[in-house]
């Protein structure tokens, strides 16, 4: 009696190994990070008007752990309102869908990547100086007429002042960290970090 030996075939690679040998960075783990992460930003969560964008090179702290870099995106629904600035809306009648698309920043990690709050804080440091494209998501937005264009017109003059005072908090990003440990499946989870103390909300 013959056996007949049955050859499997190889998968075909995904579109994410595909984008990340397309841009040569099979080879450095935290671009490779970076990809996978702005694939899954795209593709699974709908943000737009994606780059990705280089820290200053004196933030490598070693080969271990390797310069940061950065991606900023439009997400379609706001990811984060501070306590204040939702009872200022509230109040006036406002609502998410009716503030202009905003521009957020995304700091690609690995699980088990060491972070120091210093280098955290220079990652916040490095989003001042960082320049990115013009949104086009703008043109996109009908703009109110009548009392509410008051309302929004009033609400952006004190969102300019509280970003100065840091009365609606500090600056924030999303920490979004995926999972490559042994037996990680690439899960990509996402937490909000802020940059200095945030002080308590009483009830």
């Amino acid at each position: 009696m013959t056996t007949k030996r049955i050859e499997n075939p190889m998968p075909e690679p995904s579109q994410l190994t595909e984008l990340i040998d397309s841009m040569s960075a099979s080879t450095n783990p935290q671009t490779a990070t970076t990809l996978q992460i702005l694939h899954n930003l795209q593709y699974q969560h709908l943000w737009t008007s994606l780059q990705i964008h280089a820290t200053p090179a004196d933030m490598a702290s070693s080969a271990e752990d390797p310069r940061p870099t950065l991606i900023s995106g439009i997400p379609p629904h706001r990811v984060y309102t501070h306590p204040d600035e939702q009872l200022y809306m509230l109040e006036r009648g406002l609502r998410d869908d009716d503030l202009r698309p905003e521009r957020l920043f995304v700091i690609p990690t690995a699980q088990g990547q060491r972070w120091s709050l210093r280098r955290m804080a220079a990652v916040f440091d490095a989003m001042s100086d960082i320049e990115v494209a013009a949104d086009d998501e703008s043109d996109t937005v009908a703009l109110p007429e009548g009392a509410k264009a008051e309302k929004l017109e009033e609400y952006y003059r004190k969102r300019a002042e509280a970003d100065i005072t840091k009365e609606w908090g500090s600056k924030r990003a999303l920490l979004g960290m995926v999972d490559k440990g042994m037996g990680g499946e690439g899960t990509v989870v996402y937490y909000i970090v802020q940059e200095g103390e945030v002080k308590p909300r009483q009830n």
